[in-house]
């Protein structure tokens, strides 16, 4: 392939939604991936391959059972590092099949090669066998995604100092783990490993995790994390890693040491653009390889030149990687798009799980608007007593003028999926009485939507 309407570099997210769109138009598409597989960072260290062990180490240990079974209870007893990959490789082999049939179906051509590009319109491919050829482009999305960052002081060796992509291939267990970084990467592997009945530290260097987030979810979450064994050091940077023959010390600035057989080292990612030569283009990254692009159309000061997912920054989730990617491809080819809406879900699978969408109490606390708070907890549910949850809870915040929900966030199983109800009130400017004046199956979890509207409702009729 000589030349083609719409060149997309990296298969993840992002680019997959971006190539869909783009052949979706008619036009002719070549999606490039240095990998050895396509499915980009998302399938291959990041999303799917977290997501995968969470569900495999929730159902082997028996986490969801313990409320009734005790905290010694297993599914499995003897649980390995064998058990943990082998439906992690199961569900990756799937996860490309998709995305090969998808590209199949739509008419998306890819090549396995490394892009440099050599021209605004013109990209220089090169495969792991050294075979090289230029391909001509009319528009361009860099959809490359990030890896880990992997700071010069600290001594990875991928046997007992990994990063977010070693971790999914160690050999056994570990006896004590001790994380770095209290970012969603690093609570969600921290509370995963504690999930298996691991020894986890968790060390950040803030005063609090997860900031982004209401602040009475992040303080529950933390209660959790402790009142099962966690420990957790915030406001305590590192200050030096020493590896031992069985064992690796760190020391903390506030004169601290923590040690452990295994140390993840979770603080932040760098955008995977050295290999690109965005000098050619005229292109220039930040110090985290993160690129500067329009919030609306993603189109980056190269007029011919978009980017999405990761390599532009927050939020960074696969969810809000696609449809920036399809909004990319819209506005490439000049068609109508409307803006996504303005509240859309975040989801920590994390142990237990956590989501929000819409404003955090401090945010409308800040914007000076009046207004009122619902809470439901999961164990005044009746699906939450078969269930045997005892903790978790969902928090509602309404204006008292307009009456309509602001924002919506939850702690406990099922947070990620029982969002979207939140989600949907939110951007359809629901008010309060959807809750009180709607009937919810039962027993289901999503009934706390009602408990937490009646309880809003009830505070709003006294004022």
């Amino acid at each position: 392939m000589d030349k083609v309407d719409m060149l997309v570099i990296g298969s993840g997210p992002a680019g997959r939604r971006a190539a869909v769109q783009s052949a979706k138009f008619g036009k002719s598409v070549l999606v490039v991936d240095r990998g050895r597989r396509l499915g980009g960072v998302s399938v291959h260290t990041g999303t799917i391959p977290s997501k995968t062990l969470r569900e495999t180490v929730l159902n082997l240990s028996g986490w969801r059972e313990r409320g009734f079974y005790g905290r010694s209870y297993r599914v499995k007893q003897d649980i390995s590092a064998v058990d943990l990959t082998e439906r992690l490789y199961k569900t990756l082999d799937h996860e490309v099949e998709v995305l090969e049939h998808q590209f199949m179906r739509n008419m998306v051509d890819f090549a396995l090669a490394g892009a440099r590009f050599v021209g605004p319109n013109e990209v220089e491919l090169t495969t792991e066998a050294e075979e090289t050829w230029t391909v001509g482009f009319d528009k361009a999305v860099i959809a490359v995604g990030t890896r880990p960052f992997r700071p010069s002081h600290v001594p990875f060796d991928g046997k007992r100092v990994y990063d977010s992509d070693d971790i999914l291939e160690i050999e056994h267990l570990p006896r004590s783990l001790t994380v770095i970084g209290g970012g969603v990467i690093g609570v969600e592997y921290a509370t995963i490993f504690s999930a298996l009945d691991v020894p986890v530290t968790l060390i950040e260097g803030r005063d609090t995790i997860l900031d982004f987030l209401d602040k009475e979810v992040v303080e529950d979450f933390i209660h959790q994390m402790r009142d099962r064994g966690m420990i957790v050091r915030l406001g305590a940077a590192v200050k030096d890693i020493a590896l031992s023959d069985h064992r690796v010390a760190i020391s903390l600035n506030d004169g601290r040491k923590v040690t452990s057989e295994f140390v993840l080292f979770a603080a932040g990612r760098s955008g995977n653009i050295e290999s690109l030569n965005l000098a050619a283009v005229g292109l220039e990254a930040d110090k985290r390889g993160r690129l500067k692009v329009n919030p609306e159309t993603f189109q980056s000061a190269v007029p011919n030149i978009y980017a999405a997912g990761d390599v532009i920054g927050f939020p960074s989730l696969a969810s809000t990687s696609m449809e920036q990617g399809r909004l990319a491809a819209c506005h490439a080819f000049g068609m109508p798009a409307p803006p996504p809406p303005e509240a859309f879900p975040y989801g920590i699978y994390a142990v237990p799980e956590i989501s929000t969408v819409g404003q955090s109490e401090e945010e409308v606390r800040t914007s000076g608007t009046p207004y009122e708070c619902g809470v439901a907890r999961f164990r005044e549910t009746s699906r939450g007593h078969i269930m045997g949850v005892d903790k978790g809870f969902l928090k509602l915040i309404f204006a008292l003028d307009t009456r309509r929900l602001l924002g919506a966030h939850i702690i406990g199983e099922g947070a990620t999926e029982l969002i979207h109800i939140g989600q949907a009130v939110i951007n359809l400017k629901g008010t309060v009485d959807f809750f009180v004046e709607n009937t919810f199956n039962y027993p289901t979890l999503a009934e706390a939507y009602k408990v937490a509207g009646l309880d809003a409702w009830n505070r709003m009729s006294q004022t």
